[in-house]
C-alpha cells in the first residue's frame, strides 16, 4: 500500500468518535493525525498520539494533512468543506453535503477548481440490512418490483438540547436532512433517479420549529413505487426493508448492529464486527406453482463502513471513481429541498 494520508477530523462528537476515527485508525491507508475538539479534550483517552486542536483554523493550517473529514453541524458542512479544499485538503463530508442543489453544485465546483476530491459520506449504503436487501433485489428472486418502503423509525419526544438544532431559520436542520439524507441515498443507489415523487411532512414534537416526520412516494419506471419513511414518534418499530415483487416478498428489520459496537469501543477490525447475532433474519416469501407459498430465513449479511474508508484511499491515492458521485447528492438534494 502506498503512503497513508494523512487525516484530521473537525469534531469529536458523536460522529467523529464513531463514524470516523475509529476506522481511519484501523485503516493502515490512513494516519490519524488530528482532531478539533473546542472544550473537552477525549481523544487522547483512545488515541494517544493525537494532536488536539482547539478550533478548524489550525487544524487547516496543518501543511502536513491531506485530507479532512467535516463532520461539523449541518449548517456548516459547505462552508468548512469549501476552506477546506482552498486550504490544499482533500475532503470526505458528513451528510447532508449542503441544504441545496446550488450549494452542491458550489460544493463540487470548488472541487474542480482546487484540484480536491470531495466525497460524501453515506454509511447506510453498508449497513448490514441493505446490503442484504440490495442482493435480494439484485437476484431477480422477486420478479418485476412493485413497491419498496424503507424506513428508519425512532421514539424521542425531547427536543434537541442544542437549541439550533430545532429551528428553521438554520439551513439543512430537522428529520427531512437527518434520516432522509440516508434513505434517499438508499433510493438512489439502487434505482438511480426518480421519475416523479411526493413528500409529506409533519411536526409533532412540541417546540421544535423543523420536520420530525417524512414521508417520500417516489415512482420509478417499469410502475415501481417506492416509498421513504421516518418519524421520531414511532413507538413501535417497523421493518426497515420491504419489497414486493411479481413473484415474491422480503421483509427485514433494520437491525445493523456497528454503531451499537463502535459506540461500546469495538473496532472495525476486531473479531464479529458488523456481524447480527442470528435471529435477525430477513424473510424471503415465494410463490411457486399452483400459488403455494414458501419462506425461507435469508442471512443478514456482514455491515461493514470500512468499504466507505476504502473508497476514499483509493479515491485520493489512485483517482478512482467515488462510489457516491456528485450527479446523485445533487438528485438527494432536489428531494430534501423541496
Amino acid at each position: 500500500m502506498a503512503t497513508p494520508i494523512i487525516t484530521g477530523l473537525m469534531a469529536y462528537g458523536m460522529s467523529g468518535r464513531i463514524f470516523h476515527a475509529p476506522f481511519i485508525h484501523s485503516n493502515p491507508g490512513f494516519t490519524l493525525k488530528a482532531i478539533v475538539e473546542r472544550s473537552q479534550k477525549k481523544a487522547s483517552a483512545v488515541y494517544p498520539d493525537i494532536i488536539s486542536y482547539d478550533n478548524v483554523e489550525e487544524l487547516l493550517n496543518d501543511a502536513e494533512i491531506e485530507l479532512i473529514i467535516v463532520n461539523t453541524p449541518n449548517n456548516l458542512h459547505l462552508e468548512h468543506a469549501i476552506k477546506a479544499m482552498r486550504a490544499g485538503k482533500h475532503v470526505l463530508v458528513e451528510k447532508p453535503a449542503a441544504a441545496t442543489v446550488e450549494q452542491v453544485k458550489e460544493l463540487f465546483d470548488v472541487g474542480r477548481e482546487t484540484g480536491k476530491h470531495v466525497m460524501i459520506y453515506q454509511n447506510r449504503r453498508y449497513d448490514s440490512g441493505f446490503i442484504s436487501t440490495k442482493k435480494m433485489i439484485e437476484s431477480g428472486r422477486l420478479g418485476t418490483l412493485q413497491e419498496v418502503i424503507f424506513r428508519l423509525d425512532r421514539y424521542k419526544m425531547q427536543i434537541n438540547a442544542k437549541a439550533f438544532k430545532e429551528t428553521k431559520e438554520t439551513p439543512a436542520n430537522g428529520l427531512v436532512y437527518d434520516l432522509g439524507a440516508h434513505l434517499v441515498d438508499n433510493a438512489i443507489a439502487l434505482f438511480g433517479r426518480p421519475l416523479s415523487f411526493n413528500k409529506t411532512t409533519g411536526i409533532y414534537r412540541e417546540g421544535s420549529e423543523v420536520p420530525d416526520y417524512f414521508h417520500f412516494h417516489l415512482t420509478f419506471p417499469n410502475q415501481l413505487n417506492v416509498f421513504l419513511i421516518s418519524g421520531l414518534l414511532i413507538a413501535q418499530e417497523q421493518p426497515g426493508f420491504i419489497v414486493n415483487g411479481t413473484l415474491g416478498s422480503f421483509v427485514k428489520a433494520r437491525t445493523d448492529v456497528q454503531e451499537g459496537q463502535l459506540d461500546k469501543g469495538m473496532m472495525p477490525t476486531d473479531d464479529g464486527y458488523g456481524i447480527e447475532p442470528e435471529g435477525h433474519e430477513g424473510t424471503l416469501t415465494i410463490v411457486g406453482v399452483d400459488n403455494v407459498k414458501s419462506t425461507e430465513p435469508v442471512p443478514s449479511d456482514k455491515g461493514d463502513y470500512m468499504q466507505i474508508f476504502d473508497a476514499v484511499y483509493h479515491t485520493i491515492r489512485n483517482n478512482a471513481l467515488f462510489p457516491v458521485t456528485e450527479e446523485q447528492i445533487a438528485w438527494q438534494l432536489e428531494l430534501l429541498e423541496a
